[in-house]
């Protein structure tokens, strides 16, 4: 399957995925704990960029659960985690108000390229496929 329709399958599955309302619960007390302690720490600026990271890093695992059981995909998912951790820190973040199309758009354009880059780790792990007549 080409890359293209490989990501085009990964949107469709992910518009699909619903968290339940516990699942919203245990959201909201993480993101205030969260909150609360960048705060205590005096770097309330780096809450919402962790929260969107940890957020699109879980995300896309839900979208490509049933590649749990290889261990390049936790191999990947963790590259891909730790790269975000200079991203967040280098970039100067403001406090002030955002709008939400922009997180959004930004936080698509970064599910979209790390499930893309899962795709493309996919198809090289699988290695050359043999013709079968």
């Amino acid at each position: 399957m080409p890359l293209a329709n490989e990501i085009k399958g990964d949107i469709k599955a992910a518009k699909k995925i619903r968290l339940p309302w516990w699942g919203l619960l245990c959201l909201g007390i993480g993101s205030f704990l969260t909150a609360w302690l960048f705060d205590h720490l005096g770097r309330f600026d780096l809450v919402l960029p962790i929260i969107n990271g940890i957020l699109i890093i879980g995300f896309a695992v839900a979208v490509k659960w049933k590649l749990r059981r290889h261990a390049w995909f936790w191999g990947t998912m963790a590259i891909l985690a730790a790269l975000h951790v200079p991203l967040i820190l280098l970039v100067p973040w403001t406090t002030k108000w955002v709008p939400a199309l922009a997180i959004a758009a930004i936080d698509s354009g970064d599910l979209i390229v790390m499930l893309a880059i899962l795709s493309l780790v996919g198809k090289f792990m699988e290695g050359p496929k043999t013709a079968e007549r």
